[in-house]
């Protein structure tokens, strides 16, 4: 970017903050998109995505092993008993089977561990989200408790 480019965009950056609309209080009507002075934050979507997510964790993990396949420590399911079997008589289908049971549990580990992560990381953030509310309504509320005006609110971003 040239420097001319650079100043030209500064300079037009600056006309229109100049040129913005402030505003300053809430309409009488309740308009303003609000409904209402406080900030709302209802975090009822969090926590049905988490609630989801710990579901899919469960039906996986009940399901998604398969006549045993690994049984978990990889040697003691069916269908590895299956394969061992099949190796020790020669066939090469039980060394492929063994590797689709390795892939298979792999996958399902995978899966498993993504369904947790979002369950916690959502439970994580609802309750963040609640201690960041709560400090934010304490730092915007005058001592005597009440709301704090657009024109202080307006001072913290100067």
């Amino acid at each position: 970017m040239a420097w001319d480019e650079w100043e030209q965009l500064k300079a037009r950056a600056a006309g229109q903050r100049e040129t913005r609309t402030r505003i300053d209080h809430v309409p009488p009507d309740g308009g303003g998109g609000g409904g209402g002075a406080d900030l709302v934050v209802r975090q009822d979507d969090l926590g049905e995505v988490g609630r989801e997510a710990n579901v899919l964790y469960d039906d996986v993990k009940g399901q998604a092993d398969i006549a045993a396949a690994g049984s978990g420590n990889g040697s003691t399911g069916s269908t590895m008993q299956a394969a061992a079997a099949l190796k020790s008589h020669g066939f090469q289908t039980g060394s492929a089977l063994e590797t689709t049971v390795a892939m298979w549990t792999s996958q399902v580990e995978a899966v498993l561990q993504a369904c947790a992560h979002i369950s916690d990381h959502l439970d994580f953030t609802r309750k963040r989200h609640a201690e960041d509310d709560a400090k934010i309504g304490a730092v915007l509320r005058g001592r005597d408790g009440s709301a704090t005006s657009v024109s202080q609110l307006d001072e913290y971003f100067k």
